[in-house]
């Protein structure tokens, strides 16, 4: 009998806390809405299961133990590893020929990284974080998870796990917060601007342009090279025509197994005493703040384009929107609201990608100047 009673005060079920249940609920709702709602599911559901993980009592399952999670974050994630495969991943799925075609859109890309300032400044000045905690939570109004966790894990490795979160949860949630604020920043009459077709791009340009943006962009802010670096390889591999192989892991299988443990060890940073406190919820509402503002920085900035552009060269200022980086989400949830709002005449899907994958670049850029700045 005093065996037994042992062997259960020494399991998890004693020592369970309330916090561990709390956390169960929260990896509930993730996956909950993966599975349900197709929200980002190949990487909610790895961040859901890694939290439940984390919140194993006595299981050493979480990213700051000594298990085998622990090895993964500490070998990963800590050593800048995982996050600049991804980017090589992105780069090999990534046409920049929208941008290539227009020019102009790169500038949307840019304007639409607005919310990343605001957020860090408002963490920073108004709730009394540190610069390195503001500006890795800033990064969030990128909507762009492998950035996020890139910054965070540099400078404020102890919030990794809600900045992740709050990171993938909007963009999984761009198709609710976005519409409002387009509809709310644009007139019916710029809804129905429908853009003329894109100029052809030749292969010689799509082959040059990774090769150059990468050394410039590498060359002005050098802290930026790990995640340009790897997006632009990944371009040229896709580009070059020569690299098919190259191309089918990278896009295919690499970045496949590379979500798949950056997802669960993310989650694991997630055991109840990192994440339960007032840190993470102002986390949470400044996510919002920071994604808002980026997708309203992207319009409006198009909207003062347009006042400079004569009457048959203007841009559907919706596109502004798809400046954030959450690919190719974004440039579909344009186009949706668009064509639903014009009743089909409008689809500015390929317009939209421009900015769309001009974020990728913008955001790694805003990350590059956060670390050049406060490492």
């Amino acid at each position: 009998m005093n065996s037994a009673l042992e062997l259960l005060n020494q399991s998890g079920f004693a020592n369970l806390t309330w916090g561990n249940w709390v956390m169960f609920v929260v990896a509930g709702v993730l996956i909950f809405l993966a599975i349900k709602k197709n929200y980002e599911p190949l990487l909610l559901i790895p961040i859901g299961f890694g939290i439940i993980l984390a919140n194993l009592p006595l299981a050493e399952m979480g990213s700051y133990g000594e298990g085998i999670i622990g090895l993964i974050y500490n070998s990963g994630i800590k050593t800048e590893l995982l996050p600049p495969i991804i980017f090589l991943g992105v780069g090999v799925l990534t046409d920049f020929r929208p941008l290539l075609g227009r020019p102009l859109t790169f500038l949307l890309g840019a304007s639409a990284q607005l919310g990343i300032f605001v957020a860090a400044l408002g963490a920073a000045y108004l709730l009394g974080f540190t610069p390195k905690e503001a500006a890795s939570i800033g990064i969030i109004g990128g909507a762009d998870g492998p950035t996020s966790i890139f910054l965070a894990s540099k400078l404020a490795p102890h919030l990794l796990g809600p900045i992740a979160v709050a990171a993938y949860s909007y963009m999984s949630l761009v198709p609710i917060i976005q519409p409002p604020i387009m509809r709310l920043l644009t007139t019916k009459k710029e809804r129905a601007i429908d853009m003329p077709q894109a100029r052809p791009v030749s292969k010689t340009a799509v082959i040059v342009f990774p090769i150059v943006t990468g050394i410039v962009a590498s060359l002005a802010i050098p802290s930026s090279a790990p995640l340009i670096g790897m997006l632009m390889f990944g371009n040229l591999i896709r580009e070059s025509g020569v690299t098919e192989r190259l191309r089918k892991t990278a896009g295919g299988a690499l970045i496949d197994i590379v979500t798949l443990f950056l997802g669960l060890v993310v989650g694991a940073t997630m055991d109840a005493p990192h994440f339960l406190n007032i840190k993470t919820l102002m986390i949470l509402v400044l996510g919002a703040v920071a994604f808002s503002f980026s997708t309203a920085g992207g319009v409006v900035f198009a909207k003062i384009i347009n006042l400079f552009l004569s009457q048959g060269k203007k841009i559907n200022p919706c596109i502004g929107a798809a400046g954030v980086s959450a690919v190719p989400m974004a440039a579909r949830v344009v186009q949706k609201f668009v064509s639903d709002e014009t009743d089909g005449q409008v689809n500015p899907l390929m317009p939209a990608m421009g900015p769309n994958v001009a974020g990728v670049i913008g955001s790694a850029v805003a990350a590059g100047v956060f670390l050049t700045l406060l490492s």
